[in-house]
């Protein structure tokens, strides 16, 4: 692609300056490194190892689904061994308590003080592995640090490292024992990604590599350059439209028949919230990060829709009893709301007062 004749890029050269184009290709680069490395032990899942390393530039937490066996726990472990930072897991279960998590008081009898012992919360990467096995009281537990990124114990704040970031694992809702994760609880996971089973030839491959000696990830990131990382990710450009574009998305799983879909105001009882717009936004600048550019285009806002968007919307009777998903509603609002195809030719000039 010539990106002189780009509309996007020439309206991101325009903007303020951010990182330099061999700054971005430095920083793909090493973003890729990490992913060879964690591809090294694990096999296929292309698409969910990309939102994985999203979910890192963006600062936004990721919540996993799929039955067991496909390799989530080994993914999230295997990321935080290419990662020098702290590292947490929770296995969640029926009988887990809040306070096994974030931490609690202790009462000391021989210097007849309290001392507070921080749970596996305090790490820069966080596994909460089959977080819908526990009840709705625990999962409620992370509620605060995942927005707030601190945890208040005994009326005492305390702060988690930064970054901190929390990957969460979950079955499929109907499977035994599994409890459904608060409205509020999922709004506060950035992207939810889905995975399915790996075909013939990767299960072949996972089967050899399983079977013979196991392979390792080297580290490749530690989290002073991994804040460097998100730093510069942060500073990509997104253009207003496009920006528009996210708003208008997300409002249209609101309003469907302001935007010409009056269907699907039937299958849906509530639509996404403001934190959709936002992951839109920060989730595209992040993908086109990966992809080695300082500025947005409309095809990463478009690859990244469903992952934000699916887990936020709350499905009506009728949806369920017709077999519609989530995703099948992202198609049709993608498909009512096209994307912008060139950004605006200038900023709006805003007069002054009086």
């Amino acid at each position: 692609m010539n990106l002189s004749r780009d509309p996007w890029s020439t309206a991101a050269a325009a903007s303020l300056s951010g990182p330099s184009a061999e700054r971005i290709s430095e920083s793909a680069a090493l973003m890729e490194r990490l992913l060879y490395e964690v591809k090294r032990v694990v096999v296929g899942q292309d698409r969910f190892l990309e939102r994985v390393l999203v979910a890192l530039l963006a600062r936004g937490h990721l919540l996993i689904e799929g039955v067991p066996g496909l390799a989530k726990t080994l993914t999230v472990k295997t990321l935080a061994s290419t990662l020098q930072g702290s590292f947490g897991r929770v296995q969640f279960t029926p009988d887990l308590l809040p306070s096994d998590m974030t931490g609690t008081r202790i009462y000391n009898q021989k210097t007849s003080e309290f001392s507070t012992v921080l749970g596996p919360v305090f790490n820069n990467l966080l596994l909460a592995d089959e977080i819908n096995r526990a009840p709705a009281k625990v999962q409620s537990a992370l509620l605060e640090v995942m927005q707030e990124r601190q945890v208040t114990i005994s009326g005492q704040t305390f702060m988690v490292p930064d970054p901190f970031l929390v990957m969460a694992t979950q079955n499929p809702i109907e499977t035994e024992g599994t409890y459904p994760l608060p409205e509020a609880q999922m709004d506060r996971f950035m992207m939810k990604v889905l995975i399915d089973y790996p075909n013939e030839e990767e299960e072949f491959v996972i089967a050899q590599r399983f079977t013979g000696i196991p392979a390792r990830a080297a580290p490749v990131l530690d989290m002073q350059r991994l804040t460097a990382l998100q730093s510069d990710c942060r500073q990509g450009h997104v253009d207003a439209r496009l920006i528009q574009h996210a708003v208008q998305l997300v409002c249209a799983t609101r309003e469907p028949a302001r935007f010409g879909i009056p269907d699907l105001a039937r299958l849906l009882r509530f639509g996404a919230s403001p934190r959709a717009t936002i992951g839109l936004v920060e989730g595209a600048r992040a993908l086109a990060f990966l992809r080695g550019r300082a500025y947005v285009l409309p095809q990463d806002m478009t690859d990244i829709a469903a992952d934000v968007l699916r887990h936020r919307m709350v499905l009506s009777y009728d949806a369920l009893s017709e077999g519609m998903s989530a995703d099948d509603i992202v198609t049709q609002v993608l498909q009512a709301v096209p994307a912008p195809d060139r950004p605006f030719d200038g900023h709006v000039r805003i007069p002054a007062s009086g």
